[in-house]
């Protein structure tokens, strides 16, 4: 297979798995088994397509909040954008310069999976019982900002994941809402993240010498299949319940641990 038609693959990989909650990480464990693994440059840049992608999902309601800050409920909700966002940043670096995280090998990532997906099974059944709630509150806020830290430090965790799973727990039932909170949350903590690895290779000079016609291809076709994705999911949780992927991260869990070797 050549590199190019690799890095068209790993680039909708990305797009596809996400923002999904069915995580990026143990989808793009199996795709460089078989492709061949990628430098972290290579992958903060198809991260980078991921986040345009949403930014231009939610160009709207971003625009919205930008001109409507005078008002209350937009300020609010911007304010605990920020408190989410912060809550990440500076748990994170806690964690990151203490050097709390799991490798990204295949038994903790499909461990995360499966534990995961039984975690959304019983958050939706419990969930179900609650009154129909779309109004963000700060717990919810700080509670989003743990989630994403926690997804961090667990890979195969899905950031998405965890982030909607909590808000939903923490009073945020409708799906729809929880999501997009969690979405445009991702948005400053992907750019955030992403630049601060970018410096430390820069700093390192760990950048290298990449095939930027690869590079290319692959933030494109994240970008691309991450608008496709993140339009979708937003129709379909608005009638349909997460249980799909929670069995599907079960599933895949599963195979992980049955087909690939350990130290992979």
């Amino acid at each position: 297979m050549s590199d190019l038609l690799s890095a068209l693959l790993l680039g909708i990989l990305e797009g596809l798995t996400e923002f999904l909650p069915i995580s990026s990480t143990g989808h793009l464990l199996i795709a460089q088994h078989w492709l061949g693994a990628r430098s972290d440059f290579f992958n903060i840049i198809i991260q980078a397509g991921a986040i345009v992608a949403v930014v231009l999902v939610f160009r709207q309601r971003l625009l919205q909040l930008a001109t409507g800050f005078n008002q209350r409920e937009n300020r609010d909700y911007v304010f605990k954008l920020g408190a989410a966002f912060l809550v990440t940043a500076v748990v994170g670096l806690v964690v990151r310069k203490a050097g709390w995280s799991l490798p990204e090998t295949v038994s903790p990532v499909a461990w995360a999976l499966i534990i995961g997906g039984v975690w959304m099974l019983l958050v939706e059944a419990f969930t179900a019982r609650l009154p129909d709630r779309d109004q963000v509150t700060w717990t919810v806020a700080i509670g989003v900002g743990l989630a994403q830290v926690v997804a961090g430090v667990f890979p195969g965790t899905s950031r998405s994941a965890s982030a909607i799973f909590l808000a939903m727990l923490l009073g945020l039932s409708r799906r729809a809402a929880a999501a997009e909170f969690v979405f445009l949350v991702g948005i400053p903590t992907m750019f955030a993240a992403s630049a601060y690895t970018f410096l430390e290779l820069a700093k390192d000079g760990q950048l290298g010498s990449e095939n930027w016609t690869d590079v290319g291809v692959a933030f494109l076709a994240a970008a691309i299949t991450g608008f496709v994705v993140v339009k979708w999911l937003m129709g379909y949780i608005k009638s349909h319940r997460f249980t799909a992927f929670a069995i599907y991260r079960i599933a895949l869990g599963a195979a992980l641990l049955l087909w690939l070797p350990s130290g992979s």
